[in-house]
């Protein structure tokens, strides 16, 4: 069986909601939720938040957790997380961010990295 349909019937059998923010994978992981039947059982909201400003001001990620630990790392992906949970008033709430590349890996965070 498919994770998203594992997902959905968990969250569906107890009654629980989820929000998504995504960075790295563009959408897909919201996509792929959206695509079980009865999604809107569970699924409240998906944000792509591919620019900085975006995580500042819609997710209220703080300027200074991004410049410390920049935006593919867990403090950051945490955070966005909890937002996005806040946000959408949902029990749960998971961010995706990571180095997609094929370009933009460092030594210290290479492609293929994700949180």
């Amino acid at each position: 069986m498919l994770l998203e349909k594992q997902i959905a019937g968990i969250l569906t059998s107890r009654k629980k909601t989820l929000s998504v923010a995504e960075s790295c994978s563009g959408g897909l992981v919201s996509h792929r939720l959206t695509n079980v039947p009865g999604s809107s059982k569970f699924f409240k909201m998906g944000l792509t938040a591919y620019h900085n400003a975006i995580k500042t001001e819609v997710l209220k990620v703080s300027k200074s957790l991004l410049a410390t630990h920049g935006a593919v790392s867990q403090p950051v992906a945490c955070k966005m997380a909890e937002n996005i949970r806040k946000i959408a008033k949902t029990d749960f709430g998971i961010c995706i961010t990571g180095i997609a590349g094929p370009a933009g890996g460092t030594k210290a965070k290479p492609v293929g990295l994700v949180f």
